[in-house]
C-alpha cells in the first residue's frame, strides 16, 4: 500500500492529492463523457497511445482513475479496472482470459449469474466447466486438463460459505502457468487479499461491502498490470461495461468507512451465528470458521458479516419465515447498512438447475443472512420472533 500506510488510511487517501485539485478534500466529479486535445497532433498522440491523457470516459476518466488506484492498493495489486457492475467486471476478466475450447476449473459453488454466464460460454464457444472443492493438492492436478486456461474461485462461495484454500489453489496453479481468479466480494480486502495469497486476479461485486450503502451497481478487478492494461484495451473497452464517474465518487465515499463498517458487520454476524446455532428451528449454521477453522484463519482476517442456514422444514417453512420478519428486509445483495435475508433457491441461485443447485448445497432450506449495521439485540430479536412460526 502506498508509502507502507495503514489498511485504514489508504481506503482514505490512495490515488488522490488534494493540492492538485485545488485543495477540494473530497476527489472532484469528472461528470463528463469526452475531453478537448490541445491540437490535431495531440489527438492522434493520444490514439496512438504516445501521450498520457484522456479521450473518451469509456476509455478512462479522473474520478475512476483514483478509485482503481485505491482498489489496486488495497488489495496489494499493481493495477485496478472499474466496471459498471460486478458481472461485467467478472465478464471481462474471464473473456479475456479465455477462448474457444478452453476448459474452465471452477469452484463448487457460485452466484447464479456467474454460472449462468460460464454455461453460455459454454453453449457459445464449446468451452468446458468443471466444478470441485478444490480441497486437495491431487484433487486439483486430476481435474487440470492441457486446454484449462483458468481457474475461479469464490470463497467464501455464496451462498454455503464454503472456503476454498487460495495458497494451495495458487500453488497448483502456478506449476501449470494457469491464472487463478478470485471473487473477493463476500470478504472484501479488508478481511481478505487473494494477491498476497498467490492469486492472479480479484474480482469484486462492488456493490457490496466496497460502496456499503446499497445506491450503486459496480465492479471492480486487480491484478497485474500488464494484464489489466489488456483488459482495458479489449474486453472492457469493447463490451463497454464501464464505470460511471458518479458511481466512482460514491464508491471512493464509502470505501472510506470500510474498515469501521466491516468490523461491525463482523461483530453483529458472530453475535447472531452463536444464536442461530442453539436454536432449534435451526439444523445447521454455515459461517467461515466453522468447520473450516484452519482455512479461515490462514486467509482471513475475520469470518465476515454473512451467514447461511438452515431452517427446520421444506421451501414453504423457509417462506414463511421470510415473510413474518418484521424490520429485517427480504431482499437480494448483501454488505448494505441493513440487515438483507433471502432464499437463494429460488431467488439469486434460482438460475442453476435444480440437481446442480442441490449437489452445490443448496438446498430449499437454505437461508442467506447479510448481518447489517444495525444493533445485534434487534436483529436477533427480528430472526428468533419470525423462526417460532416455523
Amino acid at each position: 500500500m502506498g508509502k507502507h500506510r495503514k489498511f485504514a488510511t489508504t481506503t482514505i487517501h490512495e490515488g488522490y492529492n488534494a493540492k492538485e485539485m485545488f485543495g477540494s478534500l473530497s476527489t472532484p466529479l469528472f461528470q463528463t463523457s469526452t475531453y478537448e486535445f490541445q491540437s490535431a497532433e495531440h489527438g492522434e498522440q493520444l490514439f496512438q497511445g504516445e501521450a498520457d491523457g484522456y479521450v473518451y470516459t469509456r476509455l478512462g476518466n479522473p474520478t475512476v482513475i483514483v478509485l482503481e488506484k485505491r482498489i489496486a492498493a488495497l488489495e496489494n495489486g499493481e493495477a485496478g479496472l472499474a466496471f459498471a457492475s460486478g458481472m461485467g467486471a467478472i465478464s471481462a476478466v474471464l473473456v479475456s482470459l479465455t477462448k474457444a475450447n478452453d476448459h474452465i476449473l471452477c469452484s463448487t459453488g457460485l452466484y447464479g449469474c456467474t454460472y449462468g454466464l460460464l454455461m453460455m460460454m459454454k453453449d457459445k464457444y464449446n468451452m468446458s466447466v468443471d466444478f470441485s472443492d478444490l480441497a486437495t493438492e491431487t484433487e486439483i492436478e486430476s481435474l487440470i486438463k492441457p486446454d484449462t486456461t483458468c481457474i475461479y474461485i469464490e470463497t467464501p462461495i455464496n451462498p454455503t460459505m464454503q472456503l476454498i484454500d487460495l495458497e494451495l489453489v495458487a500453488k497448483v496453479a502456478k506449476k501449470h502457468d494457469i491464472p487463478v481468479v478470485v471473487d473477493n466480494t463476500f470478504a472484501s480486502p479488508y478481511l481478505q487479499r487473494p494477491l498476497e495469497l498467490g492469486c492472479d486476479v480479484v474480482v469484486h461485486s462492488a456493490t457490496k461491502y466496497i460502496n456499503g450503502h446499497g445506491d450503486v451497481i459496480a465492479g471492480l478487478a486487480v491484478g497485474k498490470k500488464e494484464l489489466m492494461d489488456e483488459i482495458s484495451k479489449t474486453t472492457r473497452k469493447d463490451m463497454g461495461a464501464v464505470m460511471a464517474p458518479f458511481d466512482a465518487w460514491l464508491l471512493l465515499r464509502g470505501l472510506k468507512t470500510l474498515p469501521i463498517r466491516m468490523d461491525r458487520h463482523c461483530d453483529n454476524a458472530e453475535k447472531i451465528v452463536n444464536k442461530l446455532m442453539e436454536h432449534e428451528k435451526v439444523k445447521n449454521v454455515y459461517y467461515p470458521g466453522i468447520g473450516n477453522q484452519a482455512i479461515a484463519e490462514k486467509q482471513m482476517a475475520r469470518p465476515g458479516g454473512v451467514i447461511a442456514f438452515d431452517v427446520d422444514g421444506d421451501k414453504q417453512a423457509a417462506q414463511k419465515f421470510l415473510n413474518t420478519l418484521s424490520f429485517i428486509k427480504v431482499a437480494v445483495s448483501l454488505g448494505d447498512p441493513e440487515t438483507l435475508i433471502e432464499h437463494p433457491a429460488t431467488m439469486t441461485h434460482a438460475v442453476i438447475p435444480e440437481e446442480e443447485r442441490q449437489a452445490m448445497g443448496i438446498n430449499d432450506s437454505l437461508i442467506r443472512l447479510s448481518v447489517g449495521l444495525e444493533a445485534w439485540e434487534d436483529i436477533w430479536e427480528d430472526l428468533e420472533q419470525a423462526l417460532k412460526n416455523i
